[in-house]
Parts: structure tokens; sequence; C-alpha cells
């Protein structure tokens, strides 16, 4: 017993607690927010969203613990292993008994089997910022050189395309996202920097004709959703109406006033549901807490030892900071509805635990980190 309570101290002492604290308390809030959508009648009278987000939210943490008491140094030489069953995952979306589109969503990059469904691309992020760290930690020094530049952009265009081959463009975006912070945290010479944007620049037109039409629609009418309030506009016209009728400080999470429905209030708009019920204050605590977490996620990969441990918090980073800020553009009109949830806010069980295994790949470094001064 007293070995077990040792260990225990042990970790208490060497993990970042403010950091899995702040995670704790923002997914406690999206429970009390699940909750909140259930009462006001929001879901048909099922208790699903509360009961999975609960669960997954003890899983996460758990999962973020386990995770951070292995070496990433170790963790990282079962590359091939964990890759190639995130791989394979995305691969399966391609048979027709196991995919899922849930109601609301235009994507087919879900896998169900029986009552259980979850995101394979969620699987492939964290492979993705595991992989590309160790390429990255690799070549750093040849970094500028243009045939391992090239060879870069392989790698990051291939998870990249897996995902956008399931129509799940969101999702393709945020991986975008992670090669570009990773490798510009690396130091990519602007040169390199600058082709990239003229590169991306020439190919937007062809990009922009590869998307299908419901998708251009929606950025037609993102910046003014009341054009088509009753087709393709609804959601974030809906969504517009509900943040701003919260006010200052909201119509309560457990109001009795009847609360404006927004499609998808629990998921893509959990934003506009925090804005009507706890209002501008709501919203900025909201986001505060999410700065806090960032701020944190940024010291620990300055703090670290080694430029691996570095790359795996800017990616990590990425994915919180990029989903955030899409998240909210989209329920303030200024960014088409792309699908993106808010990190540990959103429901979302595959969401929620893998948000929980990437804040365990950073805990690992600060962990890492703090040994290394111990012995220093």
């Amino acid at each position: 017993m007293g070995k077990h309570l040792d260990t225990i101290r042990e970790y208490v002492k060497t993990t970042d607690k403010l950091m899995l604290m702040i995670c704790v308390m923002i997914s406690s809030f999206s429970c009390i927010l699940m909750l909140s959508v259930y009462q006001a009648g929001f879901t048909n009278g099922n208790r699903r969203i509360v009961i999975m987000q609960s669960l997954c939210a003890v899983l996460g943490l758990v999962g973020a613990v386990i995770v951070s008491l292995f070496d990433y140094q170790v963790i990282i030489k079962f590359w091939p292993l964990f890759t190639g069953v995130a791989v394979l995952l995305m691969l399966a979306l391609k048979i027709p008994a196991l995919v899922y589109t849930p109601p609301g969503s235009d994507d087919a990059a879900w896998i169900k089997i029986g009552f259980f469904s979850f995101q394979p691309s969620e699987v492939l992020k964290m492979a993705f910022i595991y992989t590309f760290s160790l390429h990255l930690s690799k070549v750093k020094e040849k970094i500028n050189i243009f045939s391992t530049f090239l060879l870069l952009c392989v790698h990051g265009a291939i998870p990249t395309l897996l995902v956008f081959a399931t129509g799940d463009y969101g999702s393709a975006l945020v991986f975008v996202a992670i090669f570009v912070a990773m490798i510009f945290a690396a130091g990519l010479s602007w040169r390199y920097i600058g082709i990239g944007l003229a590169a991306a620049l020439i190919a937007s037109p062809f990009i922009w004709k590869m998307l299908p039409k419901y998708l251009k629609q929606r950025f037609y009418i993102a910046w003014d959703p009341a054009q088509d309030m009753m087709d393709k506009g609804y959601q974030q016209y809906k969504g517009q109406v509900a943040l701003g009728s919260g006010k200052l400080f909201g119509r309560g999470l457990f109001s009795d006033e009847s609360l404006y429905y927004v499609p998808e209030c629990y998921n893509d708009f959990i934003f506009s549901y925090i804005g009507q019920t706890l209002g501008f204050v709501g919203c900025v605590i909201t986001v505060l807490f999410l700065t806090i977490l960032l701020v944190k996620i940024l010291f620990t990969a300055k703090k670290s030892k080694d430029d691996l441990g570095m790359y795996i918090c800017i990616g990590v980073f990425a994915v919180i900071l990029f989903q955030s800020v899409i998240n909210i553009g989209m329920v303030l009109c200024v960014i088409p509805i792309i699908g993106i949830t808010l990190p540990f806010v959103s429901y979302g069980g595959t969401s929620l635990v893998i948000s929980y295994l990437s804040i365990g790949m950073v805990l690992g470094v600060y962990r890492h980190n703090y040994h290394e001064m111990m012995f220093d």
C-alpha cells in the first residue's frame, strides 16, 4: 500500500497539476452543459449526451495520466504500430457496413460498431503528431534543403488527403494547421513559407472547384446567414440569435425560460448555447480557460529538453488553438460551417478522449523535463 502511495505522490509532484486541473474543469463544465441541453429538451428526452460525455471525460482523464507515465521517447519507437492502426481505421471507412453518418452531418467519417461510434481521424491526429515530431527531430539541421522539405510535405499530405477523401474537410484543415505550426517551429526558412503561400494561392481555384456545392453555399452566406435563414444559413442564423440573446450574464443554465433551439447546440454550436445561457461573461471565461491551457502548453514546449518533446507540444497546441478559433468563428459568422468541435467543451466521445490523450502527451514532456532538471 505504501509503495502505491509513494507512486501517486511522485506523480503528483512531477506532473503539471494546473494543466490537468484546467482540463478537468473545462470537461466538467462541458458535462454540466450537456445536462442543461438535455433539461432544455433539445435531445428529445435522450440522456445519451450527458452519460457519454461524463464517461468519456473520466476515461480521457485516466488515459491522459497513463500516457503521461510513459516516456515519449519510448512511445515514439512504436510509431509503426499506432500509425498502422490509425491508417487501417481510416481505410475501414471504405467499408459501407461500418460507415456511420450522424444526423445533421454531411461526412461519412465515423465508424459504428453496435451502439459505439467513433471518428478515426481523431486517432490519426495523435499518430501524425508523434510521427511528424520524430521526422522533424531527425532532419532539423537539413530542414531547409529542398529534398528534405519536399519529403516533409509528402508526410503532411498523406494523412490530410486520407481525411479529405472522407469528406471531412474541417478535420483535413486541422492536419494542415498541425503541419504548418510544427514545421514553422522547426525553423523553416521564410523562403519556403513564401513558396508555400504562393502555391496555396495558385491551388485555391482548383480546390474551390473540388468542393461540393453545399460547402460553397456555406461560404456565400457565412457573413450574412440571414440572407438564407430558412435553408443553408439556418444554423448560423439561429446560433447568432441565441448567442446574442444571453446579453451580459445569460438566461441561466437551468433557466425556466424557453431557450432558443440551435441545431447541434451541444456539438459544433456549443458556444452559442454558452452565450445564451451564461452570456458574454460565460463566453469570455470559456475562452480564458482555453487560453490558459494553450499558454501552459507553450511553456512546456519552450522548456522541453529536446526537440522531439517541443514538437509534440506544438502539435497539440496547434490542434486546440485551430479548433477553438474555427469553432468560435463559425458561431460568430466569420467562418463558414465546417464541422469543427470546441476542444473539451463540445459533445463528442472520441474528440474528448483524444483531447485528453493529447494533453497526456504534453504532460509526458513536462514530467520528462522535470526529471531532466532534477538530474542536471
